[in-house]
């Protein structure tokens, strides 16, 4: 394999800032946010919008969700006439 081409596969929490959830994984993402976790060492912190424990589909709850006016700008492009 060659060396110097790979992106650093590093151990990273990621914060569903929805629910508060928090979970650590490896991933390659790059962040300037880091948090002091559970075994006390520090580790990058990535922060989402939906996880398991805020989507509708894990939680079995309906959820209206709208980050960046998706909804107000589709509704004003196919309004009826």
């Amino acid at each position: 394999m060659k060396k110097d081409i790979h992106p650093d596969y590093r151990a990273v929490v990621f914060e569903d800032t929805s629910s508060g959830f928090k979970f650590l994984t490896k991933s390659t993402g790059t962040t300037k946010d880091t948090i002091v976790w559970e075994d006390g060492k520090t580790y990058p912190c990535m922060k989402i919008e939906v996880s398991s424990a805020s989507h509708p589909f894990y939680t079995g709850k309906k959820m209206f969700l709208d980050t960046a006016g998706r909804v107000e700008k589709f509704q004003k492009k196919y309004a009826k006439k």
